[in-house]
């Protein structure tokens, strides 16, 4: 592990060698809240199985209950268990029982280089930042998806607000300092980016992860540009959660 003085620059430990503070079992914890995703988290947990191998524990948590469980989700990580539906009342239950220093919060369409994630994420257990979230790749190959892709990220960089799709990563201590993330709907991701950054600036790290273009694909690139900019607005205007859930659905 070296640190470049006075340049910030990190030289990233193997998975075999990683910083655990005293009183955790494991250097991160993932938690992947999932509903009905069971296609895409077989791809997702077969990408992280090296990680768990090396200091990373894997927790799903499903709000779908009660329900058969694929043999081969339980084979592919360390927690396999059960919450109210809505992603921040599982990202919650997975939080509460993770062994890791820090936290990292992934959906389940997500697909990912593992050691460039990893060096990333590496970077704020030797440093001051509580948090950081990674750049998002759209899966689609229109062009159009480079041109969102690219505002996105500009724009989550520029606010320090991180959406729920480019796997937020955090410091365990800081989690709890902010409170977790906030029992509403809609735009928990959103809320906790803004207490998180009371505490630190983020961790922009430069490293892409591909998410699920579906949302665009399903209901029209404009359409989904035009409702997601318009619920941000009513939420920053003072709107409730709920109401703006209903909108969004």
């Amino acid at each position: 592990m070296v640190v470049l003085p006075g340049r910030g620059v990190v030289v990233a430990a193997p998975l075999t060698d990683l910083p655990v503070s005293s009183g955790k079992t494991c250097f991160c914890s993932i938690v992947i809240p999932v509903y009905q995703d069971d296609e895409a988290l077989l791809l997702l947990l077969a990408d992280l199985q090296s990680m768990r191998a090396h200091g990373y524990q894997i927790i799903v948590v499903n709000g779908q209950q009660p329900v058969t469980v694929n043999d081969k989700f339980l084979t592919m990580t360390d927690q396999y268990i059960f919450a109210s539906k809505g992603r921040a009342a599982q990202m919650n239950a997975g939080a509460a029982i993770a062994d890791g220093q820090i936290l990292w919060f992934l959906h389940a369409d997500t697909r990912l280089d593992v050691d460039a994630c990893h060096h990333q994420i590496l970077q704020i257990s030797l440093t001051e930042k509580s948090w950081g979230f990674f750049a998002v790749r759209l899966s689609g190959a229109a062009l159009i998806y480079r041109l969102i892709e690219k505002l996105m990220n500009l724009r989550s960089c520029l606010t320090a607000i991180a959406t729920g799709d480019q796997g937020l990563f955090v410091k365990k201590s800081a989690f709890d300092k902010a409170g977790a993330y906030p029992s509403q709907p809609l735009m928990e991701d959103i809320e906790i980016s803004k207490r998180l950054k009371t505490l630190s600036k983020p961790l922009c790290a430069t490293v892409r992860i591909v998410t699920s273009s579906r949302r665009w694909q399903q209901r029209g690139v404009i359409k989904t540009i035009l409702l997601m900019w318009w619920l941000r607005l009513a939420y920053w205007a003072g709107a409730p959660a709920s109401r703006i859930a209903q909108w969004y659905r």
